[in-house]
């Protein structure tokens, strides 16, 4: 696999891979651990324009979708406690803007977690355009945020015996992206 160095992909749109995209999170559980977890369904576009600052995103999670490799979790997650999938079966974002500070790139944006519309910045890095063995070009992404999952309703939780809480508030975002040029 090659990848080029430039400063963005070629102009126009993208579509994420989902079988080489990964949409994970984690949150402290018990205080300490860290759960991780992803979404396994989900598309996505990313608009490439002429400067960074001009392209945007768009993406749609099926928020039944979770796993964290526990099936009991997993359906609590699902559940009128969090989730609540039945209720609110997608999870959205889309962009606001793309600006750079200095050599940094983030992008503003909208995200909708069960109804309840926030806006987040994501920490952008672009690691170039990659050709497969099969000629497909792949332009390379990660994107890291946190957010405070009670502001999106996302506020069961348990008190410890010693103090502090079962699930921990700040949920870290965690994105690997590829998108391919789309026809």
């Amino acid at each position: 696999m090659t990848i080029e160095t430039i400063a963005h992909p070629e102009i126009g749109t993208w579509a994420i891979d989902p079988a080489h995209t990964v949409v994970g999170f984690s949150a402290r559980h018990l205080m300490a651990a860290k759960v991780r977890g992803s979404f396994e369904v989900f598309s996505g576009t990313v608009q490439i324009s002429d400067t960074p600052e001009a392209s945007s995103v768009d993406v749609s999670i099926d928020a039944a979708s979770i796993n964290t490799g526990v099936g009991d979790r997993d359906n609590h997650l699902r559940s009128p406690d969090f989730l609540d999938v039945e209720n609110y079966p997608t999870l959205s974002f889309r962009s606001t803007a793309v600006r750079r500070e200095g050599a940094e790139v983030f992008v503003d944006g909208d995200l909708s977690i069960r109804g309840v519309t926030k806006p987040v910045t994501l920490d952008l890095q672009f690691h170039g355009v990659a050709t497969d063995p099969w000629g497909n070009e792949k332009a390379l992404f990660s994107a890291t945020t946190e957010i405070e999952r009670e502001a999106w309703g996302l506020t069961w939780n348990a008190p410890l015996e010693a103090g502090g809480w079962l699930v921990g508030k700040t949920v870290s975002i965690e994105l690997e992206i590829q998108a391919a040029k789309a026809s």
